[in-house]
């Protein structure tokens, strides 16, 4: 549920939580944008205007005014889009448009949150190189460095981050201070670089540099990666908390930006802007900064997992996604929670892009077009919403914002040889298990035989009549009562399995996003009664504890099992997934003792 901590508490909560990736971007984002373009001063003048104006426009407007004024109850996230947008709609057609944008749109964000950690911590371990007597230390070896701490991190999820949490807002307020102070000491050196927060250098820029200078906004929006984390953890943190951190953080980076531009123009063969500055103005405080650094890159890595464990929970509540095994890392906050699949999966690939790339300025090459394209198709969205809400001011701006979305993906799409395919990659992975699972899903339940509550209620009477009942309590999960599936009918009129007490248990998914509730419905028949939890689509719960307080004290769980049979190449991946992954009552960690699964063979 939402953050009901003080206004001071929530806010310094927020540094840590959401602006990781956004805060740590300053390390690498000017080094990489001045390998495209020579440091003159018209051209850092003219880059850093891009820069702020990018912050404006896609953190500012597009996140922290557009789509955080979308919501029900404080909630975010491009799947809350869907779930707003998608009740608005008239066409099937639109409804299955939307469905595959926020699939690809979910898919970026898990390839997106590949590339954070390991840009992140590389970065931040090659400031080592302006240590004095470790200048010619091997890549090789920070690229084991940054293996060894990407390892330690994802091997510490298992555990919990509960304890060590409470330290990342202060230690994240800490780095920005940091970044602000060592950027008016620069700014102070070279007071004219100030004129940047000027429009007109940013567009002539672009108008002097051409082409050339429409590729350097594919390292410019660098300085933006992380900033859909401000509406994504706005379910968890609450809408003001992350507003007025913003402010803080948005003033800290142009500090930060401008000083590096600055110690840019007095120093233009730079080959490590922020290192080198840091360096240049205490060589004392350097080491201290540094460690500051690698900790503040952690804690972004740290808090991209817990967004992709939190956006993989959602895609399993609203049944796009298998029902990975899930640990709840917290005895007190069943929201903490750890899915050992999605761990495993992002180290392997982070591990495999440090390898692949060595260097992290050759790493941004792939980095960004993952993030356009999730801020693309976010834009389409909101822009959608607020059209069809008859917000014409609000549609207007947000198709502003939309068009320069789609610019910067597309000067993104010249990085798709350089590496950029690598993000395409790692995203067609989720993609791909989205689309098998959902399409599976679909071509099993029309494979399967329900039955429809009146024929079966007209058998179960006979049945429940004429054989000899079991003493206790069976419980039944069904997605609708009006069709049972097979497994119950087998169990029931088959093998004449039927308890004295027999419940029919479904879960339904809310519109809103938070808040659970379980209750009895009117009995079916005698003998036969419903009970129904409904349940907010980003709602972490118990199933186990609300049917205890419902006091269903039940003997045995049945369930259902497939035993999918096919020749088609699709259908067998799906039933892959199907073996490999838990099944519901699995999923809901329901009491193994008393379950029951029952197989019924299905031909796809």
């Amino acid at each position: 549920m939402l953050n009901r901590e003080s206004p001071v508490k929530g806010i310094i909560k927020s540094f840590g939580l959401v602006f990781g990736d956004i805060g740590t971007s300053p390390i690498y984002t000017l080094t990489v944008i001045f390998l495209l373009t020579k440091p003159s001063q018209a051209n850092v003048i003219g880059v850093l205007s891009l820069i702020v104006w990018t912050l404006v426009i896609l953190v500012t407007v597009e996140y922290a005014w557009l789509a955080m004024s979308l919501g029900k109850k404080g909630e975010g996230g491009t799947i809350v889009l869907k779930e707003l947008l998608i009740p608005l709609l008239k066409s099937g057609r639109q409804v299955s448009f939307v469905t595959m944008l926020v699939f690809i749109g979910i898919s970026l964000l898990i390839g997106d949150g590949v590339i954070t950690p390991a840009i992140s911590i590389l970065s931040a371990v090659e400031g080592l190189l302006l240590i004095p007597g470790l200048e010619k230390t091997n890549q090789d070896i920070l690229i084991l460095v940054a293996g060894i701490i990407a390892i330690v991190l994802f091997i510490f999820q298992r555990k919990g981050t509960e304890k060590v949490a409470g330290a990342f807002g202060p230690l994240m307020l800490l780095w920005f201070l940091s970044l602000s102070i060592s950027g008016v000491l620069s700014i102070l050196a070279v007071p004219s670089v100030v004129k940047a927060i000027n429009p007109y250098y940013a567009i002539h820029f672009l108008y002097e540099n051409g082409i050339e200078g429409f590729f350097v906004l594919s390292e410019v929006i660098l300085c933006a990666t992380g900033g859909e984390a401000l509406y994504a953890d706005m379910g968890h943190l609450g809408r003001k908390p992350i507003l007025h951190a913003w402010y803080f953080v948005f003033f800290a980076l142009l500090l930060n930006y401008v000083g590096q531009g600055a110690f840019l123009i007095g120093h233009p063969d730079a080959n490590n802007v922020l290192f080198e500055m840091i360096f240049y103005q205490s060589h004392t405080l350097y080491i201290p900064f540094l460690v500051l650094s690698i900790l503040a890159t952690v804690i972004a890595s740290q808090a991209m997992i817990s967004g992709m464990f939190s956006i993989v929970y959602q895609g399993i509540t609203t049944h796009i996604m298998p029902l990975f095994k899930i640990d709840y890392t917290s005895t007190e906050l069943r929201s903490q929670i750890y899915i050992g699949f999605v761990n495993w999966f992002l180290l392997f690939s982070v591990l495999y892009i440090m390898y692949e790339f060595k260097e992290s300025h050759r790493l941004a090459a792939a980095y960004g077009l993952a993030v356009t394209g999730t801020m693309t198709l976010t834009g389409i969205m909101i822009t959608w919403i607020f059209y069809l809400r008859g917000k014409k001011l609000y549609t207007f701006i947000s198709l502003l914002v939309t068009y320069v979305d789609m610019t910067f993906l597309l000067s993104n799409s010249y990085k798709i040889p350089h590496g950029g395919y690598w993000s395409i990659i790692i995203a067609l992975i989720p993609f791909s298990i989205i689309m098998t699972y959902t399409s599976g899903q679909k071509r099993l339940y029309k494979s399967m035989r329900y039955m429809d509550l009146d024929t079966f209620l007209e058998r179960y009477k006979r049945t429940y009549k004429r054989v000899s009942k079991i003493k206790g309590t069976a419980l039944f999960f069904v997605k609708d009562v009006k069709e049972i599936p097979p497994y119950i009918v087998n169990t029931m009129f088959s093998n004449n399995i039927i308890y004295e007490d027999n419940i029919m248990v479904s879960i339904m998914k809310r519109d809103d996003p938070f808040g659970v509730t379980g209750f009895f419905k009117e009995d079916i028949a005698e003998g036969l009664r419903q009970f129904e939890i409904q349940c907010g689509y980003m709602e972490v719960f118990d199933v186990e504890e609300i049917l205890r307080e419902a006091g269903i004290d039940e003997k045995t769980i049945f369930y259902g099992l497939e035993d999918i049979v096919t020749r088609n190449i699709i259908w067998k991946v799906f039933s892959i997934i199907k073996k490999v992954t838990p099944t519901f009552v699995q999923f809901y960690q329901l009491p193994p003792h008393k379950l029951h699964g029952v197989l019924t063979r299905v031909e796809m």
